[in-house]
């Protein structure tokens, strides 16, 4: 029988205990191992002890749920957080979730509805066919035989979270010493930091439903689905949305699809990234691949609207100011523009000279820029073929960065978090897309 996750800090703290020793532990071995290792050899240590790391946490964050298991989820997705070995342990956080029992599904009806799910609804399976960081999905059947997907959360999770972020705040910060394989202190804290945010409107279902109908009302874009939600059969733990059938990225690729199908798909994702950016103003930052299906009839379905957030006009014209500036022949005057585009987006004070910006940022930012506008050097690119997110290895660009870049716009995060998902998944579908955008070309975005 699967057990609901620990809500007393002590039994969150002894799964947490348990994974650092084990990670500890795991860590001394493959030191000392690779010391008596050939060269040849060292790289495929390297990736098992990746792989063996990222089961050692999944394990941990599968039995916390809640707000650790949304960790793993965003991880899975960070490129230039944790290595591959590691992120596709993680994966697994995506759609493939320990279910919680018939018991506590019951005691969350009881305390939203005041009566049992078979109550509420004509049919209700108690076995959950999905999950998801902060509850899992059941499927369940109105009187007039329309199917629909039901959202649980899983119970105490809203009241873990503060405990929860300082314990996997520690996890994270105790493997970073004395390795490479995560991130510094500094961007550990800021990450963590944005995710506290992001769950606590994440944790508020009537809040993901005001959302979800907003996009049901205005995504008007040919082949994109979103479910339909049902208010009446919802409140703060409890969605009902819409059931709809597909495939997540995984099980799709799982069925060699043609390349024709990868690029329709794949032509579809970069369209609805897009379309949601400029013309609704709105994006829907986890992006991470359990957050869709592929269709049969050939309709990619959007789900989970728990973490949407709105950019401004002045954000989307600063920023496509800043691409049309990467993209232009004219590199002098590229780069004048590229500057005025960051000090409006905060992220460069307006003492920074235009000879210390062509001299020294510039060079620092190379790669990442490089890397961002790779695919719109043509109307098409062919996705397989998509480099991987660089990552800071010189020190100096490092320490040069961190001293001139003052901060940025309040939804840069967002978007860039979001726009990495979508080339990850592009990647991996290996898809051939149009990308001709509003934001390469010389006029202003329609949103808003």
């Amino acid at each position: 029988m699967n057990k609901a996750p620990p809500a007393s800090k002590l039994g969150r703290t002894a799964i947490t205990g348990l994974a650092l020793a084990q990670a500890g532990a795991s860590k001394l071995g493959h030191k000392a191992r690779q010391m008596l290792r050939s060269d040849d050899d060292k790289q495929a240590a390297q990736e098992r002890h990746e792989a063996e790391l990222g089961r050692i946490l999944f394990k941990a964050l599968n039995q916390l749920k809640g707000s650790a298991l949304k960790v793993s989820q965003l991880l899975s997705m960070e490129a230039d957080f944790l290595p591959e070995g590691i992120r596709r342990e993680l994966a697994k956080g995506c759609h493939q979730v320990t279910p919680l029992n018939r018991a506590q599904i019951h005691k969350v009806f009881q305390h939203e509805f005041g009566m049992a799910p078979e109550h509420l609804y004509a049919q209700f399976d108690a076995h959950a066919f999905a999950a998801a960081s902060l509850g899992q999905v059941h499927h369940a059947q109105l009187a007039d035989g329309r199917q629909l997907a039901v959202k649980v959360q899983y119970p105490g999770i809203a009241s873990a979270i503060g405990s929860d972020l300082r314990m996997l705040r520690g996890i994270f910060q105790t493997l970073a010493v004395g390795t490479t394989i995560l991130p510094r202190k500094e961007v550990i804290d800021r990450f963590m930091s944005e995710l506290e945010v992001k769950m606590g409107e994440e944790l508020d279902y009537e809040h993901e439903a005001m959302q979800l109908n907003w996009f049901h009302e205005h995504v008007n874009l040919p082949g994109i689905v979103i479910p339909k939600c049902f208010d009446e059969m919802s409140s703060k733990r409890v969605l009902t949305m819409e059931k709809l059938d597909g495939l997540h990225l995984d099980a799709w690729l799982a069925t060699a699809p043609e390349q024709a199908q990868r690029n329709h798909f794949g032509q579809l994702l970069f369209d609805w990234f897009w379309f949601s950016v400029c013309e609704l103003g709105r994006v829907h930052a986890d992006p991470h691949p359990g957050n869709f299906l592929f269709m049969h009839d050939g309709k990619l379905a959007v789900l989970d609207f728990g973490c949407t957030n709105k950019v401004s006009y002045h954000f989307c014209d600063a920023m496509a100011r800043s691409w049309r500036a990467l993209l232009m022949t004219d590199a002098v005057e590229g780069k004048r523009l590229l500057r005025l585009a960051y000090i409006d987006l905060g992220l460069l004070a307006d003492t920074v000279t235009q000879d210390e910006f062509d001299d020294s940022i510039m060079p620092a930012l190379a790669e990442l820029h490089a890397w961002k506008m790779e695919a719109f050097q043509a109307r098409q690119f062919d996705f397989s073929n998509k480099s991987a997110y660089p990552k800071t290895i010189n020190a100096e660009h490092s320490k040069l960065l961190s001293g001139v870049l003052q901060g940025w716009h309040e939804d840069v995060p967002y978007f860039d978090r979001a726009y990495l998902g979508l080339m990850n998944m592009l990647k991996k579908m290996g898809a051939v897309v149009n990308t001709d955008i509003v934001w390469t070309k010389g006029r202003n975005t329609n949103a808003h």
